[in-house]
């Protein structure tokens, strides 16, 4: 039996569209809403064969949180790879990767 979940996002825009607040929601969890102060997402058009890509981050966004974010996704990307794709060889490459850039921005040891 089929069945339909929703993620919802929800932003708080100042005057020239830079985001203060970002809650979610995804209609499996167990939670109401959530705070975020940022939000990748990737959606892959198919037919288009591209991807389109959002990215947001509030005001309260520290510099040292983006790096560590972003290290985070790269790291997730290889999980990723792996589990979609199989390649554990180029896995392994996409979270060497991720662990190295960490170091030389000093958000990973």
């Amino acid at each position: 039996m089929k069945r339909k979940a929703k993620i919802n996002i929800d932003l708080e825009l100042d005057e020239n569209n830079v985001p203060e607040n970002i809650n979610w929601h995804a209609s499996d969890s167990d939670f109401k809403n959530k705070d975020a102060k940022a939000i990748s997402l990737s959606i892959w058009d198919g037919v288009d064969k591209s991807t389109l890509k959002i990215n947001l981050w509030t005001k309260e966004m520290m510099a040292e949180e983006m790096k560590f974010f972003t290290i985070q996704m790269l790291d997730s990307l290889g999980d990723n790879y792996l589990k979609s794709v199989g390649d554990k060889k180029i896995s392994k490459l996409i979270k060497n990767f991720a662990k190295e850039l960490g170091k030389k921005i000093d958000v990973v040891k």
